[in-house]
C-alpha cells in the first residue's frame, strides 16, 4: 500500500468521516479513495462520503453523516428532541437548520427537513458534541423545547407539549431543564405567550 493511501487511512482514523475534499488541503490524490474502496479498505456511505469498514457506528451515525456535509448546519427540532432523548418518535428526516439565505444543502441520503433560522438563531442555545468522532452542532435542550412551539404548526402542538413534560420531569423522571431557561428561549423565539399557559400548569 502507497503512503498516501496509509495517509487517507490515519486522516480518516482521525476524523470519522472522509470527504474528497479533505484531501486537498494534505495534498493527497483523490484516485485513491477509489482504489481504497475496491480494496475494502475504505467504504463509501454516502455521496462523497467515506468511512473505515470497521468503524463503530452510534445510532445518530445519521445526524453525523449530515454534519460532516454540513458543518456549519444545526440539528434542530424533531432529531435533536430525538438526540435529546426528548421523544418516543424516530423521525426518518434529519431536521436541519440553515441560515435564512443560505443555499439547501443536496444530499441523497439521509433525507433532510429544512428550516431556516436568523443569525442569532444559528448560534443561541447550539451546543457542540462529537459523534461518530464528527463534531455536530445541536440545539440544546431548552432551545429544542422553545423551537417545537415555535414550529408548532410543522410538527404539531402535540409533540411540542410531550417534550415540554419530558423535560420537566412530569413524565416521572427527573426535572431535566429549568423554567427560567425555557422562558429565554421562549422569548427569544416570540412564543413566550404561547407557552405560558402550559409552563404555568406543569411547573
Amino acid at each position: 500500500m502507497s503512503a498516501s493511501q496509509d495517509a487517507i487511512l490515519a486522516l480518516t482514523r482521525q476524523q470519522g468521516l472522509l470527504r474528497p475534499i479533505d484531501l486537498d488541503a494534505q495534498g493527497l490524490p483523490r484516485v485513491s479513495l477509489t482504489r481504497l474502496v475496491r480494496q475494502g479498505r475504505l467504504a463509501r456511505v454516502g455521496r462523497g462520503l467515506y468511512a473505515l469498514p470497521e468503524r463503530p457506528v452510534s445510532e445518530h451515525a445519521a445526524l453525523a453523516e449530515v454534519a460532516r456535509r454540513s458543518p456549519h448546519a444545526v440539528i434542530c427540532l424533531l432529531s435533536a428532541l430525538r438526540f435529546h432523548e426528548l421523544t418516543t418518535q424516530n423521525p426518518f428526516e434529519v431536521w436541519l437548520a440553515i441560515p435564512g439565505k443560505a443555499h439547501a444543502p443536496a444530499l441523497s441520503y439521509p433525507p433532510l427537513r429544512v428550516v431556516r433560522f436568523s443569525e442569532a438563531g444559528m448560534t443561541e442555545g447550539v451546543d457542540q458534541h462529537e459523534i461518530d468522532r464528527v463534531r455536530v452542532r445541536v440545539t440544546n435542550l431548552a432551545r429544542t423545547v422553545a423551537d417545537c412551539f415555535k414550529y408548532r404548526n410543522k410538527i404539531g402542538l402535540d409533540v411540542a407539549l410531550e417534550a415540554l413534560k419530558e423535560a420537566l420531569g412530569q413524565d416521572g423522571g427527573p426535572r431535566r431543564v429549568s423554567i427560567d431557561a425555557l422562558w429565554r428561549f421562549a422569548e427569544m423565539n416570540r412564543v413566550g405567550k404561547v407557552i405560558r399557559p402550559y409552563l404555568d400548569s406543569l411547573a
